[in-house]
Parts: structure tokens; C-alpha cells; sequence
């Protein structure tokens, strides 16, 4: 098992378990949420009872309120008589009485004024009243709520005498306004601290709501789609308030149930952007030390060729010398440029590289022929270019060469010495392809992109080294792609080249 093999299950199984990770977060985070929802949902129904039964109190205090303001309403109703009869003819004991009335009244604020209402006396009013010498204004607006009594003390002479609601009553009213106000400041800021909307038994008009921010519930289109929003949630809660018709509770999810809701996929998201940031710059600085391992290798493995090449040339140039014919020197002459050029090509390796338009039928004409006289016989080249005319293209001659060499080394490895290496170049559009197809054992689909990386190998003694540097040759000194077109087993492989027909 070689190391991409094995980095690719390690890659599934750091997969699988940050999946698990993921996924058991989000189970216990759900699990949370329905929690705290269920908790929500009961302390909205224990508050609901609670806002039933205070509003239940303010019903019956209201309707006390009301007893008391039906007996201190009789109340002036009988001291007015009294003091109307105190002026008629009456017996001592029967005045008596009257009087006691009058002197008892320590509540009703009265006003005593003459028939052009310029004030006599007043009892159980602020003193600011003898201020007045005539009852105007708003002070007379004000004892007028009730029908003021008309007093004949002498005949054709009148008093009037001017009262309103007991101190008592008024006292208790202002309690009952405060229970009121109290009571709906409770259900807008409720304990619960939901968002809540109170509606009639309509379901229409909102009587009070509470913790909805930025919602304006008297908009009818907002308030129906938060209504509807809200019941989608929940089950509305029916109560009656103060003794009205029934209402409805509407509530929904509470801010923190949203946010916690939301939560896991914002934490995953910011940790899943944080490595990915990572894992670009790691294989960034990866790929550049990657490229300077190479470049140092290559120029070193130029430098180590340069020096027995050099000592080749200067023999076979001694036995030139020396008048020495034999078809052997030829061949090692061969061998010995072919050597210059693998050295040229290795020297170049890191540096810019200069691109000329190049006819490249002649450069793939010559690597298979190269290579051709070195293999089986078995082995059948086809060369395939459309009307045989020439692909200028603008390349490395001597890189671009030893791709198709690598190319080529690796069909008849794959053929195992024997088939047919077909290759085919055409033009399309502003690119030239170039495929080179084997009738090899083929490679496995998900092998298509593994076999570019350095190490990656089928053979017990390879390197793993000839198609990753054909990738980098064409992609990074070419700016072309190279890739397996289509691959089946035991049948055939097809690698594709793409180089512009332009820099």
C-alpha cells in the first residue's frame, strides 16, 4: 500500500469521524433546544394562570370599587337632602339629625355658594379654594359632574349647594387605575420573557403585547403573519381578562432558544472556514518547499551527470582521434546526446522556461522514435495527425519531450513489454491536443488523480516521480492541463495533453 493509498483512508476516516462529531453536536444541541422549548412552553402556561387569576383580582376589586362608589354616591345623596330639609320646616329632633349629618361628612367635598355662585363656605377641600371668590372654571367643572342642590332659605333667596365623589372613592379609584396599569405592565413585560401578543376572541385586534422587538403588532399584515408565525409554533392559550370576552395568548420561541438553535452551525462554520484557511496555507507552504525539493534536486542530479558526461565526450573524441570506425561509436554518440539532453532538461528545472513556437509532430516523432529503437518489437507505434500538416505550438522542445517520453515509458510498462501505443494530435479551437492511448492493464477511476502525485507508483522499483513532473512541466511551465481522459481495465488508457496554440 503506497502513501496516497493510505492518506486517502486516513482522509475518509477523519472524514467520517468529524461527521460523527457534527452530527452527535447538532443530536444534543436539538435535544437542548426541545428542552429549554418544552420549559418555555410551561412557563408560559404557569405565567398565563398567574396573569388569569391576577386578572380575575382586578375583576373583583373592580367590582367592589364599584359597590363602594354606589354607597358614597348615596352617601351625598343624603347630605344633600339633609342639607335641603334643614331649611324647610322641621321639628328640633329631625334638625338635629340633619345637622349631625352635615357635621359628620369628613369624605364628600362640598362647595356652599349664593345663586351668583360667589362661594359662602367649602368643607373637606384643599384651603386653596378661598382663593376663589366666585366657583368658575375648572373647579366648577368639577363639582358639576353631579347636579348641584338649589337651597330656598329665605323666600326668593337661594344657596346652591355643589358636591362630588367622596375622598374615599377617589382614593380608591386611583388604586384600581394603578392595579389596572400594574396588571397589563405585567403582561407586557412578562416573566417569561417571550415574545407574546394578547389578542380578543377574534384572534384579530392585539389588546397588549410584549418582548417583540421591532415589530409594530398594529400593522395588520405583520401582525397576521406573526400570529400565523406564532400559532405554527404553538397552540394559542385562552383566558379572560378583567371580565371580558375571552382572549388568546400567542407566544413563540424565545431569542436564546434561537440563538442556540443557530449556534452549532455558526460555531462548525467559523471552524470550518478556520481550517480550510489553514489547510491552504499548509499546502501552499507544502507545495513550495515541495518545488524547491525539486528544483535542488534536479540541478543536482544535472550537476552529477555534467561531470562523467564530460569525461564520455572527451573518449569519444580520443578514439575519433585515434581513427577508431565502428557503427558503436554512433550509437554511443547517440547515447551521449541523449544524455546532454536529459541534463539540459534537469538544469532547466526551476528556472523560466523559454517557450518557441515549435512544430511539435517533429518532437514527438523523434522521442518515439528514440524510443522505439530501444523496446520490444511487439510493441506497435501509431501516429495519428489529421492531414499530416504541422502543429506550431509554443513550447519547451526539450521539457515537452520528456513528457511524451514519461508518457510512452509508462504505456509499455502498463503493456507489459507487448500491444499498441497510439498517438493522436489534432487542433481545437485555440488549443492542440495531444492523446496518448495503451492497450495496458488500465488504471482505476479513482487512481485518475492520485498518479500525478510524487511517490505514486504501481511498479516495485519505480519512483513515482515521471508524471508528477510531466504535470508540473505542462501545467506550471506551459499553463496547459494534462489528465486521464478515460481508462478501462485490461483494455485501454487514454492521457490527454491541452497546450494553447498562443502564450
Amino acid at each position: 500500500m503506497n502513501i496516497y493509498t493510505k492518506q486517502k483512508r486516513w482522509n475518509w476516516v477523519l472524514f467520517a469521524i468529524a461527521v460523527i462529531i457534527v452530527t452527535g453536536s447538532l443530536w444534543y444541541t436539538n435535544i437542548l433546544v426541545k428542552k429549554i422549548a418544552r420549559s418555555e412552553r410551561n412557563n408560559v402556561r404557569i405565567w398565563a394562570k398567574a396573569i388569569q387569576r391576577k386578572a380575575n383580582l382586578v375583576t373583583y376589586t373592580e367590582t367592589f370599587f364599584e359597590i363602594i362608589r354606589e354607597e358614597e354616591r348615596k352617601r351625598a345623596e343624603i347630605l344633600a337632602d339633609a342639607s335641603k330639609n334643614m331649611m324647610g320646616e322641621v321639628s328640633s329632633e329631625v334638625l338635629d339629625i340633619y345637622y349631625k349629618i352635615i357635621k359628620g361628612n369628613h369624605t364628600i367635598p362640598v362647595i356652599m355658594t349664593k345663586d351668583n355662585d360667589s362661594i359662602i363656605h367649602a368643607r373637606n377641600i384643599d384651603d386653596s379654594v378661598y382663593l376663589y371668590d366666585v366657583l368658575e372654571g375648572d373647579l366648577k367643572k368639577e363639582f358639576t359632574v353631579y347636579n348641584p342642590i338649589r337651597i330656598e332659605y329665605l323666600p326668593g333667596e337661594f344657596q346652591i349647594l355643589y358636591f362630588k365623589e367622596s375622598l374615599v372613592y377617589t382614593d380608591l379609584r386611583q388604586v384600581l387605575n394603578d392595579l389596572n396599569e400594574s396588571f397589563l405592565q405585567d403582561v407586557v413585560e412578562n416573566a417569561v420573557s417571550v415574545p407574546v401578543i394578547i389578542t380578543d376572541s377574534s384572534m384579530q385586534t392585539v389588546l397588549v403585547s410584549g418582548n417583540i422587538e421591532g415589530d409594530n403588532p398594529e400593522d395588520s399584515l405583520l401582525l397576521a403573519r406573526t400570529l400565523e408565525q406564532m400559532a405554527s409554533e404553538n397552540d394559542p392559550i385562552e383566558i379572560t381578562l378583567m371580565g371580558k370576552e375571552k382572549s388568546f395568548i400567542f407566544y413563540k420561541s424565545s431569542s436564546l432558544q434561537m440563538q442556540l438553535r443557530v449556534y452549532p452551525y455558526v460555531q462548525f462554520g467559523v471552524i470550518g472556514l478556520f481550517l480550510l484557511i489553514t489547510y491552504i496555507l499548509f499546502s501552499a507552504s507544502r507545495r513550495s518547499e515541495q518545488d524547491r525539493v525539486w528544483v535542488g534536486m534536479s540541478k543536482e542530479t544535472a550537476h552529477q551527470l555534467g561531470t562523467p558526461l564530460s569525461s564520455m565526450i572527451a573518449w569519444l573524441e580520443l578514439l575519433k582521434l585515434k581513427g577508431i570506425k565502428d557503427d558503436a561509436l554512433d550509437e554511443i554518440k547517440k547515447d551521449i546526446d541523449r544524455l546532454e539532453n536529459i541534463t539540459d532538461r534537469f538544469s532547466k528545472i526551476g528556472s523560466p522556461p523559454s517557450l518557441d513556437p515549435v512544430n511539435i509532430v517533429d518532437v514527438v516523432y523523434n522521442s518515439t522514435e528514440y524510443i522505439k529503437s530501444r523496446t520490444s518489437k511487439k510493441i506497435e507505434y501509431d501516429i495519428r495527425i489529421p492531414g499530416n500538416k504541422p502543429l506550431i505550438v509554443p513550447v519547451n522542445a526539450h521539457l515537452f519531450s520528456w513528457v511524451i517520453e514519461n508518457l510512452i515509458k509508462n504505456a509499455i510498462d502498463a503493456m507489459s513489454g507487448q500491444g499498441k501505443i497510439t498517438i493522436s494530435m489534432y487542433e481545437e479551437k485555440n488549443n492542440t491536443i495531444i492523446d496518448v492511448s495503451d492497450t495496458g492493464k488500465g488504471i482505476p477511476k479513482s487512481h485518475f488523480k492520485a498518479i500525478f502525485n510524487p511517490g505514486y507508483t504501481s511498479k516495485k522499483r519505480g519512483w513515482g516521480l515521471g508524471l508528477s513532473l510531466s504535470k508540473r512541466i505542462i501545467r506550471d511551465y506551459h499553463q496547459g492541463k494534462i489528465y486521464v481522459r478515460h481508462s478501462y481495465p485490461h483494455r485501454d488508457t487514454t492521457f490527454r495533453i491541452i497546450l494553447k496554440k498562443k502564450a
